[in-house]
């Protein structure tokens, strides 16, 4: 209790949009982009990876108790395969996919366990895949090309560790580090492929490049699958990572066309330095942020919306929230600390840091209608993706956590 006690004194600073003046409620209405038919096809093939099992769904109940509400369960991505991190289910099943149809074109009709045993290698190695990360993106885009057999490019910009970049180079990706922030990089991407006849692989959507982005949100609703499933009684609020908005969307998609009538007050939380969801919200369209996008959350620090996740998230996210990087560690040292020890990276804490701000103001409480009767749901994206900054943040590494839950 006294590293929660201790996380209720922090002078972080939250903000929050309500969004009410432009929520539409009703059926989902957006299965062009995410649907619940190409969750069940994204389903089959990832479900067939070897190692695939889903992730664990803690309740977090003395932090429930402290925050009087009812409920609070975090899923947690940290065994996500080898990767640590959601983003495996999204760049590598667009990996796949892209390689499927590309057989397709050869009169081949292959699926992810023919390009795994390497039937097609002949070809697919004639494939390279392309995209701008800020890490975890970069890595399941690298680990799917490693997999399925074809080659690989990375683009990351000046911010992301060294860490991180070894994470993805180990799978037999070429990584480059470019000047500018995470947008930058996506623009080099973009062009690199282009006149190179690679096949972006990108986890946003802008314009002129819709279609794989839909795959790689698809991915994701696996996890949103895994989570309905393990819960008894459905989430009053749900509490989001921000960065491009796909995760957010793939969250809000799958929730809405499953149960539209019981849809719960869905939050997008934002590093402040990088909103721009945020601003979009507030100002009703889609709103570049400028700068470097310095934030701890590195996995959050995008200046530019999924033009996709957009069209999902403008009329169906309850409020925008922004958060700055004082209660980032705080967050994950408190996860840490449960009696069942839970390893989360910055990025991944981003949702819960939010609720936990929002919870220990009145005035939020009220606007967010949260009481004693709310069931919180978050989801921790990433373990410690990058070890060394996890071990700074917490003040012990992640292996030392474990073994000492194990004494």
């Amino acid at each position: 209790m006294e590293v929660i006690s201790n996380f209720s004194k922090l002078s972080a600073t939250v903000e929050c949009f309500s969004n009410k003046d432009n929520i539409k409620v009703g059926e989902y209405s957006n299965q062009d982009i995410l649907s619940l038919d190409n969750f069940n096809k994204a389903k089959i093939e990832i479900e067939s990876w070897d190692g695939y099992k889903p992730t664990t769904l803690h309740s977090l109940k003395d932090i429930a108790i402290y925050n009087n509400v009812e409920e609070i369960l975090y899923k947690d991505e940290y065994s996500r395969f080898s990767l640590k991190s959601f983003k495996a289910l999204g760049g590598a099943y667009a990996v796949s996919k892209l390689l499927i149809e590309e057989l397709k074109k050869n009169e081949i009709d292959a699926n992810s366990d023919d390009l795994i045993s390497g039937r097609y290698a002949g070809i697919t190695a004639k494939i390279t895949v392309c995209c701008a990360t800020d890490g975890n993106h970069g890595r399941s885009v690298a680990w799917g090309s490693k997999m399925f057999g074809c080659g690989c490019e990375i683009y990351i910009h000046k911010n992301v560790s060294i860490a991180r970049e070894k994470a993805i180079a180990k799978f037999g990706a070429n990584v480059h580090r470019i000047d500018g922030n995470y947008d930058d990089s996506v623009h080099i991407a973009a062009k690199v492929s282009a006149d190179n006849n690679y096949f972006v692989v990108s986890d946003t959507s802008y314009e002129g490049y819709t279609e794989i982005p839909k795959s790689v949100m698809q991915g994701y609703t696996i996890m949103v699958d895994e989570a309905i499933n393990q819960i008894n009684k459905f989430p009053t609020h749900v509490f989001l990572q921000g960065g491009v908005g796909g995760l957010a969307a793939a969250v809000v998609s799958y929730f809405i066309e499953y149960d539209h009538i019981n849809t719960p007050i869905f939050v997008v939380v934002e590093p402040s330095n990088a909103d721009c969801l945020f601003q979009s919200a507030k100002s009703g369209i889609p709103t570049i942020i400028e700068g470097d996008l310095e934030t701890v959350m590195a996995g959050l620090a995008c200046g530019e919306v999924s033009l996709l996740a957009w069209e999902i998230l403008k009329n169906r996210v309850n409020h925008f929230m922004v958060i700055d990087d004082l209660s980032v560690a705080p967050t994950m040292q408190l996860l840490a600390s449960s009696s069942t020890p839970i390893i989360s990276g910055e990025s991944a804490v981003a949702g819960l840091s939010g609720f936990l701000l929002a919870a220990k103001n009145d005035s939020l409480r009220e606007e967010l209608n949260i009481d004693s009767n709310s069931r919180i749901l978050c989801f921790g994206t990433e373990g410690d993706t990058d070890e060394e900054a996890y071990t700074v943040a917490v003040g012990k590494s992640s292996q030392d956590i474990i073994d000492s839950a194990n004494n």
